[in-house]
């Protein structure tokens, strides 16, 4: 689960740090105007919610009533809230709030040996028996949350119970025990339930599917399995499939559907005794999937966006704290930083890009979450195309690279991020043009440029000048000269969404490549483009 350590100010990052420190997987998340932090965010209240929606476990260095008031219209469901605590900004307060059933108290003590505060743990169980008999540890879980609120109000009331089934996690706890108890702790991979158990099941099941059709519903195959036998479904600790499947959709699904994770061998990972499609091994312990076969790969292109964090999408950034591996050309690489110790980070140089994108497969195929990183949208003159470039290359030589999972995720462009600096010049038809001519003869872009300004249409020049070719951009502007009026407004847009940033509006005529580099969008636009005071834009109509 990941875990996002929220601050308003200044005041309480060296706390966050120390937090941190303990949990090398959390981001710190920062009020963009007042702190930086590894990530930021401009809103509060927004910010936490989708946190919250996500998953994530929070951890707010702030006042309790504050992340009360953000939360409160997200409540709804017990049973699936995140661990979400306040802290005191100084660490010398920590009160966990929500996520009961997800751990947050065995959270909030993790984080009170790191800061040497004792949380403010009020669960009257967890007080009682110093341990949540409702959140049971990894590799285990609870049959029916309302079931088990009654049998630890029944324990709190004065009864006694008995354990069933092996319970390491809960030898030291303070629990009223007696062997003739009339309540149990089951421990039982069995689908079994009565008014005097608190049922927990480990998963201990392991699925094979043996055949997968185009249309099958395969967990619906695996719950019949499963109830002929008699177990429960949240025993099941994984789906196996042949390597052949990686790619089955329906497989998928079925993994999704059954919150389990999918793992993939060369053979059944376990004797089998019969021929059917669906075949279930019970372990006498719970089972670490990650230690079967492999998972499928997955290869995520993201675009960090202009270079502003809070310009990023979050899908982006979801992307990157999934990752184990993380490729790309150095600049956007440490942009997109910083990383966990146990992320994998692999820079090459910017002309790389179909070396880099044929490595990302290479690693994916062997069943690793793998980034490659492109400023901007990676679609837009970047690494998107060398990605699918390589895969049309490689589906005779490297068939294993059409089982990975590729997914692209798009980005803030230059263009759109310089366009919403100046005003709306991308308002009516436009077009993005770069004038690199790497991988296309300069006679094209020429031809090209003719015809956007013959159309009327706005342009946005990427890679407009560099030491390589000092004289092509003033060539560039020539040909637009000819469809256009010396005082159309041109938009310069220097490290848009960097520190550094710097936004320039001036007129056609007097546009010279002394006024751009490399790091510069130039947007010129058509003969419709107005400035209107600090603003330039494009009408949505046109004459």
């Amino acid at each position: 689960m990941p875990m996002a350590i929220v601050v308003l100010g200044a005041g309480a990052l060296d706390t966050a740090r120390r937090i941190q420190a303990r949990f090398p997987q959390s981001r710190v998340h920062g009020l963009a105007s007042r702190v930086s932090a590894d990530i930021a965010y401009d809103d509060f209240g927004a910010h936490v919610r989708g946190l919250y929606a996500s998953g994530a476990a929070i951890v707010a260095l702030c006042s309790a009533g504050i992340v009360i008031r953000a939360l409160a219209s997200c409540l709804a469901d017990k049973g699936n809230e995140p661990p979400v605590l306040a802290i005191a900004q100084d660490g010398s307060a920590i009160v966990p709030l929500l996520g009961g059933m997800s751990g947050v108290n065995v959270l909030a003590r993790e984080i009170g040996d790191a800061l040497q505060v004792a949380p403010a743990i009020t669960t009257s169980g967890e007080l009682r028996f110093g341990k949540c008999l409702l959140a049971p540890p990894e590799g285990y879980a609870l049959a029916d949350i309302e079931q088990g609120k009654r049998f630890v109000s029944d324990l709190l009331a004065g009864a006694t119970t008995r354990i069933e089934g092996h319970a390491p996690w809960l030898d030291d706890a303070a629990l009223p025990r007696n062997d003739d108890a009339r309540l149990a702790v089951r421990i039982t991979p069995l689908a079994t339930r009565d008014e005097n158990s608190l049922v927990i099941h480990p998963r201990c099941v392991l699925a094979w599917i043996e055949d997968i059709s185009h249309d099958d519903d395969v967990a619906e195959r695996v719950r019949a399995a499963l109830n002929e036998r008699g177990l429960a479904p949240l025993a099941l600790a994984a789906l196996t499939a042949p390597a052949r499947y990686m790619a089955s959709r329906p497989l998928e699904d079925a993994a999704r559907a059954l919150d389990v994770p999918l793992r993939f061998c060369d053979a059944p990972p376990f004797a089998r005794n019969d021929a059917r499609g669906v075949a279930l091994h019970v372990s006498d312990t719970p089972i670490d999937a990650g230690s079967i076969g492999h998972a499928r790969g997955t290869l995520t292109v993201i675009g960090l966006g202009p270079g502003k964090a809070e310009l990023m999408t979050p899908a982006a950034r979801s992307a990157l704290h999934d990752a184990q591996d993380v490729l790309g050309y150095e600049t956007y690489v440490r942009m997109a930083g910083p990383f966990r110790d146990d992320q994998r980070v692999h820079i090459t140089d910017n002309r790389e890009e179909l070396q880099r994108a044929r490595h990302a497969f290479e690693l994916a195929s062997e069943g690793r979450r793998v980034i490659v990183v492109s400023s901007g949208d990676p679609g837009v003159f970047a690494m998107a195309a060398a990605v699918l470039e390589a895969l049309d290359e490689g589906r005779a030589t490297h068939p294993e690279w059409n089982a990975v999972k590729l997914q692209i995720v798009p980005g803030v462009s230059a263009s759109l991020a310089t366009a919403a600096r100046a005003g709306a010049p991308l308002g009516h038809d436009f077009c993005v043009l770069s004038l690199s001519d790497n991988l296309k003869p300069w006679s094209v872009i020429e031809k090209r440029i003719a015809h956007a300004g013959e159309a009327d249409l706005v342009m946005a020049f990427y890679n407009p000048l560099s030491k390589a070719r000092p004289w092509q951009f003033d060539r560039a502007i020539d040909v637009v000269k000819r469809y256009r009026d010396s005082d159309t407004p041109v938009v310069l847009g220097r490290d848009i969404g960097r520190p550094a940033e710097a936004l320039r509006v001036i007129e056609l005529g007097e546009l010279k490549s002394e006024l751009v580099d490399m790091r510069t969008m130039v947007i010129v636009g058509s003969s419709m483009t107005r400035v209107v005071g600090d603003w330039v834009y494009t009408p949505r109509w046109y004459d």
